[in-house]
């Protein structure tokens, strides 16, 4: 099946790649791109798992395509902590003991991100209807609840708390330009530029195959 380039920002760096049109967009962050935060669960868009933020809005990664995200600006898992600093969801997730296993946590994440931003000031009904689309099987979602209430405080109190500062960028660095990205976007919807970022390389989306371990017989 022939590929196509594909350009897109995630957290701020530029990533061009090329991909089978069927190829998803989880799929393309995490194998392509490397950002391996974003999870892959039910792969039906059920669980919420895989939640990243397109151009500002919370979508499910593996319902989407990847050549559907040409020129995008996307956000991941991996974009909220500001180094060594949490952003105060995660902070809060962290205190409120709101994960355990982790696997549903980076959906919760960007779910909560995105919620807070539209709802500062939840009730709790709120909350449990912002998250109904995020599937946990460990933490019974009360402290996670919990989690998302003690964000909002924060958030609301010092609203520049989880603002992540802009990586610095190399001098003469210029993303590359991308003639398709505005016929990826739905009719009418408008886009705000983008700034200039750093343009990163994909890594091989290929697979090694699995070696078989040695010793070891088949079964007849």
């Amino acid at each position: 099946m022939p590929t196509r380039e594909i350009t897109l920002r995630i957290n701020g760096t530029t990533y061009a790649g090329r991909a089978e049109p069927r190829k998803t967009l989880a799929d393309f962050i995490r194998e392509d791109c490397g950002l391996t935060g974003t999870h892959l669960g039910c792969e039906h868009g059920v669980c919420g798992a895989c939640t990243i933020l397109m151009d500002g809005d919370a979508v499910r990664s593996c319902l989407m395509f990847a050549v559907q995200a040409e020129g995008a600006e996307l956000m991941t898992v991996e974009g909220l902590a500001d180094g060594d600093r949490l952003h105060p969801i995660q902070q809060a997730y962290w205190e409120h003991h709101a994960l355990q296993c982790g696997f549903c946590t980076p959906g919760f994440l960007m779910t909560t991100l995105a919620f807070l931003r539209d709802t500062p000031r939840p009730t709790e009904r709120e909350i449990r209807e912002g998250l109904s689309g995020n599937l946990c099987r460990c933490t019974g979602y009360q402290n996670i609840v919990r989690a998302v209430a003690a964000a909002a405080d924060v958030l609301a109190a010092a609203p520049d708390a989880g603002v992540r500062r802009a990586p610095a960028l190399p001098d003469g660095c210029v993303p590359p330009t991308s003639a398709g990205a505005a016929k990826t976007r739905a009719a009418g919807r408008a886009r705000t530029p983008a700034p200039k970022g750093r343009t990163a390389k994909t890594k091989p989306s290929a697979r090694p195959k699995p070696k078989r371990p040695a010793g070891r017989r088949r079964r007849a």
